[in-house]
């Protein structure tokens, strides 16, 4: 197991539960546009998916090729910072009532992450250590 990672989804993970319950409580009462709220639902599912899936590859480590692991666990980071954290400051920005034109691109980039990283988790346990 790599401790890091595993340390990193935790923390992550309570991170994003957090999030969700603002979400579910807090933005309501905030704005009711229903694309806000349904693209901030979308953000934190994403988030969370990704959380779980990286505390998978950091148990993983014991038994599939790190390098590959370590590209999974980087790619699902950042991923998880661009696209659900571009989505929290569209959110932010769409509220306020502010441009969110230079944001925007920044999300797909982030689910091409998470493609890779699950990309990179298929490599690793294709090519076990024996």
């Amino acid at each position: 197991m790599h401790k890091n990672y595993l340390g990193i989804a935790a923390l992550l993970g309570a991170i994003t539960v957090a999030i969700g319950a603002f979400g579910a409580h807090g933005l309501q009462k905030i704005t009711s546009d229903a694309v806000i709220l349904h693209s901030y639902q979308t953000a934190v599912q994403y988030q969370m998916v990704h959380v779980l899936a990286l505390l998978a590859v950091g148990i993983l480590f014991e038994r599939f090729s790190a390098s590959w692991l370590i590209w999974a666990a980087n790619l699902f980071l950042v991923g998880i910072f661009l696209f659900s954290g571009s989505i929290y400051i569209i959110t932010y920005l769409k509220i306020k009532g502010m441009s969110t034109g230079w944001i925007g691109p920044v999300t797909p980039i982030g689910g091409l992450l998470f493609i890779a990283g699950w990309l990179a988790l298929l490599m690793a346990v294709q090519r076990k250590q024996h």
